[in-house]
């Protein structure tokens, strides 16, 4: 998994700048962004925290639709086929826009040439978390009982073939343990049936994992991250622990291919804005989402390499889906 660097958001200013007069007419109506997950995700939460300051500069309402399927292929094909007019958007990551074209052969939509690029949103890590009672605590703790137990302790994941679900096959590989998949449809419901005990562990955002562990019965083993993150400071990365393992996610907005590039610049300098609300950053440190913004241009190079990078992946640990 590669390491997202954080973005600057000092462009704000020159992203709105460049709107230009094309853009002066938009939005004519609400702007709907689709969430291509459940409710309650890292997507959605980041999400609806930014759309109150986005409708603010906007001038008209930023509405979250919520549409699950399919590792967010259900949602993400919606916006492929809407109208390009800005109108209508996705919250897209490493899995609707570089990892499902290459485990889903009959994939609905095509991420490269059915979309446009906006801007990315942030990226987090993960944490490696286990169940209340597991009696582990330390990575090495937690791998011992792996191993004497091969192919019985589970593992939680937000979807087959999900950033989750493809971090914890990077952990398995490398330590050579053997572990059982149990996918759901989204990160809120895999995340409660850990914290019920009814899985072992998972790979999960770094912010409800945090919330997760307040009580002491949820034990955070390590972070996915290259280095330590200030919300978890004492909590090692698993590189620190000898395990060279980087789980993390990005998010970013997209929309439908031929976006006017007038549009598309003006929602990311929106979305930039939006990033320098005090109440948007309370939230996406709650959460642990580092702010990343680009402009429309620096995603679509983004994109390009990321798509490289878990092409690397999935063909190293040979995933694919029907």
């Amino acid at each position: 998994m590669p390491t997202i660097n954080r973005r600057s958001l000092l462009g704000a200013a020159a992203l709105l700048s460049v709107a230009g007069p094309a853009s002066a007419a938009f939005p004519e109506q609400p702007v709907r962004v689709i969430v291509p997950w459940n409710p309650g995700g890292l997507a959605d939460i980041l999400m609806r925290a930014l759309a109150p300051a986005m409708a603010q500069s906007l001038g008209q309402p930023v509405v979250i639709e919520n549409r699950a399927g399919a590792n967010g292929a259900v949602g993400t094909q919606a916006v492929a086929r809407a109208p390009a007019d800005g109108h209508t958007l996705i919250v897209g990551n490493a899995e609707t826009h570089a990892i499902n074209p290459l485990i889903y052969p009959k994939l609905a939509y095509n991420p490269v040439t059915e979309f446009t690029p906006v801007t990315t949103l942030a990226s987090g890590p993960f944490a490696l978390i286990t169940r209340p009672g597991l009696g582990v605590e330390t990575l090495d703790a937690f791998l011992a009982l792996v191993r004497r137990q091969p192919g019985k302790i589970t593992f939680a994941s937000w979807g087959i073939g999900s950033t989750s679900h493809l971090a914890m096959e990077g952990l398995i590989k490398q330590a050579k343990v053997e572990m059982l998949h149990i996918p759901f449809t989204g990160a809120a419901p895999a995340s409660t049936a850990l914290i019920a005990g009814q899985v072992d562990c998972m790979f999960l955002n770094a912010g409800p994992a945090e919330a997760a562990a307040r009580d002491g019965r949820p034990k955070i083993i390590g972070i996915g991250a290259m280095e330590r993150v200030p919300q978890l400071p004492d909590t090692p990365t698993l590189k620190e622990l000898g395990l060279p393992v980087e789980a993390a996610n990005w998010f970013g907005l997209l929309g439908p291919a031929g976006l006017a590039p007038a549009v598309a610049s003006r929602l990311a300098g929106t979305v930039a804005e939006g990033l320098k609300s005090a109440q948007v950053q309370e939230i996406f440190r709650a959460q642990v989402a580092l702010p990343m913004t680009q402009t429309p241009a620096e995603m679509q190079q983004f994109l390009a390499a990321d798509r490289e990078r878990w092409g690397a992946v999935v063909r190293d640990l040979n995933i694919r889906l029907e």
